[in-house]
């Protein structure tokens, strides 16, 4: 039977809803709903079969897309169908956050990606990165952490033992997380800043003060044909310079396009599937 049920965590002022029933399948997910101040976002779940408590991921996805790329490679609430089901049938709960402006959450204000490019048609290249910058230390990151807090505080979620994915634009929101969040077990960047670590440098030097800050270890990946593999490479030989975990895979080229290369992490699963998981589980299961 379906049950409606929340509850809060004053502590962190976040009002958690869930709006679905336990007992789903590992391919069916729960609907939540995320409370933060005045915000509502939306977002999936997948669970493993069983009581847990599980080991569990939080992915943050990309900026947003152009209708020309949502009619190529599909709406977010399809990618996140896409990945789900995958993770959970490796025993980990997924969190698929809609951040503003994205997917179930459109209702929430601009996303990220329409926002950089109004900013660059008024003013320019350096205001759009300008604006980017603000956006990963602010609003996107507010949404990203209360999506984490969200997770850390579902009954069958081992909360010490949590990983972060992070796609394109949730690439950098994914280090930038990390930085922050000490405790976290692992960090699986696909196609990081793809589209703006090379037109930024604002950017790059950003990501390079966080990944000198971040202890858990990090496994950059990128398809061949991406926009740019600048970020992985060049964040990965830091993280070989400091002597800190990582690890860079770089695919061949996937479909045809750079869009195709840059959306790897859904196009490719069964690609990187055992590389992923094995990177998880060396770091989650140990």
């Amino acid at each position: 039977m379906t049950k409606l049920y929340a509850f809060v965590l004053a502590s962190l002022f976040l009002t958690l809803t869930p709006v679905t029933s336990k007992g789903q399948t590992s391919d069916v997910p729960e609907t939540v709903a995320v409370h933060h101040g005045p915000v509502t976002l939306h977002a999936m779940v997948w669970r493993p079969h069983g009581s847990g408590p599980f080991p569990a991921i939080l992915l943050n996805h990309g900026s947003g897309r152009s209708r020309e790329q949502l009619e190529h490679l599909g709406p977010y609430e399809r990618n996140a169908e896409t990945l789900g089901p995958v993770f959970s049938r490796h025993g980990y709960v997924f969190l698929y956050l809609f951040r503003h402006g994205v997917g179930t959450s459109s209702d929430q204000g601009a996303n990220a990606f329409d926002l950089m490019n109004k900013e660059s048609a008024e003013h320019g290249p350096d205001a759009r990165n300008t604006l980017q910058l603000r956006l990963l230390e602010n609003r996107d990151m507010d949404d990203a952490l209360s999506g984490l807090k969200f997770l850390r505080a579902l009954p069958y979620v081992d909360a010490r033992n949590i990983a972060l994915v992070g796609h394109s634009f949730g690439g950098s929101l994914t280090v930038l997380l990390a930085e922050r969040e000490p405790n976290l077990r692992a960090v699986v960047v696909f196609s990081g800043a793809g589209t703006s670590f090379d037109r930024s440098p604002a950017l790059q030097a950003r990501l390079l003060t966080a990944i000198d800050r971040i202890a858990t270890p990090v496994f950059f990946i990128h398809a061949e044909n991406d926009y740019s593999l600048s970020s992985g490479k060049v964040l990965d030989a830091r993280r070989e310079q400091n002597g800190k975990p990582h690890r860079l895979k770089i695919y061949p080229p996937i479909g045809k396009t750079v869009d195709d290369g840059h959306d790897f992490i859904h196009l490719g699963v069964k690609i990187w599937e055992a590389d992923v998981f094995a990177f998880l589980d060396e770091n989650m299961r140990r």
